[in-house]
């Protein structure tokens, strides 16, 4: 009983010790914006004065808060810079640094919360190792010419997201600029947002959708990322005009999606390379278009060119709508290994292959000879990799002379039975931009 007793007196003593001399430190309570020294401008619009200001902010009531150049929120790597809990709230020209990087606690820049309704975050400079903006629940936010930096120093999978969206619907994510985050904009069981003329750079992935319908990605730019665009899990997608530009693995990676346009797309220069330990990504092929498990999509009007390979189908990916597409100068331009023959080509007009070697007797623009990509000996090489030993050998060879002079045999595949001669005109939005 007595040695029950010390103990007791002991862990009390303890708890009365503050933990910074252990090296624990208890996160601070963010401070009210009001707290600064803002000074108003007009009805409910309030100015921060240039200067260094140091801690953790909120602003818990509706307001537009203009920052004044120079204006600074110092979160000395703990937490959120800026923590949003009214809805009507207006951020705007505000610099946010070095908030707390635990990816667990959701530490952001600008973290927005579900009762944030109608928030507006428009041209803030943000660089720090957490995410940059996090919408959490919230509804019709506005994110709009922000600049986001991650930590380049850190592994990409120990960065947070640029943009993360969880549970949102009617944002509009317009005109930023995001760069060596993890991802560039995450949208997570997120319906009915817009993505448009954002640029990301340096990543995993440019664009991640997972479970999330009805959203549009238009005349985007993503540059040297691990996957431009990743669309995953998610149905009645609209995305048009956007670019991928020298990204490695994947252009475009279309992971179960299912009723959605892909349309007005370049993808140019899809490299092969590594997946940085990233589970998700299997393999790094160089593919400017993956479409995996994915059901009745129109891909239409698109620009797949120099790229390791054009477009890579499987595991079922069938009755989508391939037409119009321009596939140029791709070292292998079609990789399907089919269980019946696709036909890629809708109302008698096919796709651009610049591979093609028919011709146009009559002068209308479509191939006479239908275009078959490839053959029973891609076919045997993509089931039995091994082969590729063998690649460059006489027997290799010799089957492809037999297979062309002798067609009995033909495997299921894909045929384009009206290829066009020239490429079509693809245009993305920001071409279309003066």
């Amino acid at each position: 009983m007595l040695r029950f007793q010390a103990i007791h007196r002991l862990l009390a003593w303890v708890s009365l010790i503050p933990l910074s001399l252990f090296g624990f430190a208890a996160a601070a309570e963010p401070q009210p914006i009001t707290s600064l020294p803002i000074e108003a401008q007009s009805e409910n619009r309030w100015l921060l004065p240039a200067g260094e200001y140091t801690g953790q902010f909120r602003i818990d009531q509706p307001m537009a808060l203009h920052c004044e150049p120079g204006a600074v929120l110092q979160a000395k790597g703990e937490g959120n810079a800026l923590l949003i809990e009214a809805s009507d709230v207006t951020v705007e020209g505000c610099t946010l640094r070095d908030w707390g990087r635990d990816l667990t606690a959701m530490n952001a820049a600008i973290f927005i919360q579900r009762q944030a309704h109608r928030t507006h975050v428009e041209n803030n400079d943000l660089r720090g190792a957490g995410f940059g903006i996090w919408v959490d629940g919230a509804s019709d936010v506005s994110l709009v010419g922000n600049r986001i930096r991650g930590d380049a120093n850190l592994r990409s999978q120990d960065r947070g997201n640029g943009i993360h969206l969880y549970a949102v619907s009617g944002a509009r994510i317009i005109d930023n600029q995001v760069r060596h985050t993890r991802d560039g904009i995450y949208i997570d069981t997120s319906n009915g947002n817009h993505l448009e003329n954002n640029l990301l750079e340096d990543l995993r992935y440019g664009v991640h959708y997972m479970f999330a319908n009805d959203n549009s990605v238009i005349g985007n730019v993503t540059r040297r990322t691990r996957t431009g665009y990743a669309l995953m899990q998610s149905r009645k997608l609209t995305v048009i005009g956007n670019r991928s530009e020298h990204d490695q693995n994947y252009g475009m990676l279309m992971n179960y999606i299912t009723y959605s346009t892909i349309r007005d797309n370049v993808v140019s220069g899809v490299q092969s390379g590594d997946t940085g330990g990233d589970s998700m990504i299997s393999g790094g092929e160089g593919k400017a278009l993956f479409i995996y498990n994915s059901l009745f999509n129109n891909i239409e009007n698109n620009r797949f060119e120099r790229s390791a390979l054009g477009i890579h189908l499987t595991a079922g990916s069938e009755d989508n709508r391939i037409t119009g597409n321009a596939f140029i100068d791709n070292q292998q331009q079609v990789k399907y290994v089919a269980s019946r023959t696709q036909e890629w080509s809708v109302y008698g007009r096919g796709n651009y292959w610049s591979d093609y070697l028919g011709w146009d007797r009559n002068d209308d623009g479509l191939g006479d000879v239908a275009y078959k990509p490839n053959d029973n000996v891609d076919r045997l090489l993509w089931l039995y990799p091994q082969v590729r030993l063998l690649m460059n050998s006489p027997g290799i060879e010799v089957l492809r002379w037999v297979q062309c002079a002798f067609p009995v045999v033909k495997s299921p595949g894909v045929q384009d039975s009206h290829p066009l001669m020239q490429p079509p005109i693809t245009r993305t939005t920001q071409e279309q931009r003066p």
